[in-house]
């Protein structure tokens, strides 16, 4: 959600030394791209341990001595790390009761609409951009022929279906599993292609059960890839199917044809953006709820068959 507002900086400070300090985990999103010339690991501790990881943070970033904090968290900690850095600006919401320790402290947006622009309104706010376009679109930059090399390894050959059934939110987030494979199945036969199925290690189990619902032209790579490792396998795919989690954000970024099915959550305020992305969701008077967990018959989902899914993704195959 970030990267549009990343992307109007660096068009905006061409010139400029711009870092990003990120968890390791999400590290390698950044470091790939253009949007900065280098990416510093934060690793927050546990407990206790966590205070020392700040303040150890904080005191690294004061040696850089860096002009300008752009704060997209709306935490407390962030303004915090910021300012014991002892950068003069510090740019972020009024979030978090951090407000006094903000030098320009940004009325929250009230409007509702896709959450990249609420990243990108604060850039305006803060007179950094005059202005952005309307539609800002999430862009990564792919690497399908890495993408096919890594594949490649695991023995998998082109072309590629990528699955992503699980959702790190909750269950109520969730497609049926044997519907993901249905689907999936129908596809690889149609277009003669292997399935790559894709999640964290938690979620390798319930790939396990999709990749054998769909036969031994599917293989089960949950928990098995780095971030990056998956970005460049998913730039590779023909098409990705997804419930709506992190795997659609990246695949829609790229460019990849993808069709994520939507239930408990808004596709208005965070669904994919581009012109290779579609949705599929059953209108039904309680979505979207925002649950975790759903506390009826999971309508949302169970009312979408597999049928409609693969149907929407050989529609978009013709684009």
């Amino acid at each position: 959600m970030s990267l549009p507002a990343l992307h109007a900086m660096r068009s905006a400070f061409p010139e400029d030394h711009i870092a990003i300090l990120a968890r390791p985990w999400v590290a390698d999103l950044y470091a790939r791209e253009a949007v900065c010339d280098r990416v510093i690991p934060y690793t927050p501790v546990p407990g206790r341990g966590d205070l020392v990881a700040k303040w150890k943070a904080a005191r690294a970033l004061n040696k850089e001595q860096f002009d300008l904090a752009l704060l997209l968290p709306n935490s407390f900690e962030s303004a915090v790390i910021a300012r014991v850095a002892g950068i003069p600006r510090i740019i972020g919401y009024n979030r978090d009761g951090r407000g006094f320790l903000l030098s320009d402290s940004v009325p929250a947006p009230k409007i509702h609409r896709h959450e990249r622009f609420y990243y990108l309104e604060l850039l305006k706010s803060a007179k950094l951009i005059s202005a952005f376009p309307e539609d800002s679109p999430i862009h990564l930059t792919p690497a399908p022929d890495a993408g096919q090399a890594l594949l490649a390894t695991r023995g998998i050959g082109l072309p590629v279906i990528g699955v992503s059934p699980g959702a790190a939110y909750g269950n109520a987030k969730r497609w049926l599993p044997e519907r993901f494979a249905e689907s999936a199945r129908e596809l690889s036969t149609a277009l003669n292609a292997q399935v790559a199925l894709f999640g964290s290690p938690s979620e390798r189990e319930l790939c396990e059960s999709v990749a054998t619902a769909i036969g031994p032209q599917a293989h089960n790579l949950a928990g098995q890839t780095s971030l990056r490792e998956f970005i460049d396998m998913a730039s590779a795919c023909r098409i990705f199917l997804t419930n709506d989690s992190g795997a659609m954000h990246i695949a829609s970024a790229l460019g990849v044809p993808t069709v994520t099915v939507f239930g408990s959550t808004d596709d208005v305020t965070t669904g994919p953006t581009g012109p290779f992305a579609r949705i599929v969701r059953e209108p039904v008077e309680c979505s979207p709820c925002l649950r975790r967990e759903c506390p009826i018959d999971h309508r949302c989902m169970t009312r979408i068959p597999a049928s409609r899914v693969t149907a929407t993704a050989f529609e978009l195959l013709k684009c």
